[in-house]
């Protein structure tokens, strides 16, 4: 793969946007975009470009069942937007405890309600690719163990 990941964690009124660096190993949160004040589709061909993004990954909230739920379809829907869009490959990742996960590890930072508001959907779209990566790592290691008879 060359070229970065854009992480895309696609809320109601904001939407998450994180990066991987050009190896795909580390996932790190950039900005929200503010669906009610923000022109989404500039923000998003303009992000592509600054960063060069190869593919990206949107988050899809998966029911903890394992179903798929009106939250799920938007995220579907929000995908192929993203797809026409830009012409990037776009692949769906579960999501779930992302947002909780964030929300914690900005506890823990010390940050307040007011500072956590404002990073929260970055960092959850950064611990969903951050996921995505690690799956992705693990798949290729998988398929290089077999290859290789190791």
């Amino acid at each position: 793969m060359s070229g970065r990941i854009l992480g895309l964690d696609p809320g109601e009124r904001r939407i998450g946007v994180a990066v991987s660096d050009a190896t795909g190993t580390i996932a790190s949160p950039v900005e929200f975009i503010d669906r009610k004040t923000e022109n989404v589709e500039l923000r998003l061909r303009d992000l592509c470009s600054e960063w060069e993004i190869a593919e990206i990954v949107v988050g899809l909230p998966v029911n903890l069942d394992g179903t798929e739920g009106p939250a799920a379809a938007k995220s579907r829907e929000f995908g192929e937007f993203v797809k026409e869009l830009t012409g990037l490959p776009v692949t769906l990742h579960d999501e779930r405890f992302t947002t909780v996960t964030a929300e914690q590890a900005l506890l823990e930072g010390g940050m307040h309600r007011g500072q956590r508001k404002e990073k929260r959907d970055q960092v959850a779209a950064a611990v969903m690719l951050h996921g995505f990566l690690d799956r992705r790592r693990h798949q290729l290691g998988d398929e290089t163990d077999t290859r290789t008879g190791g």
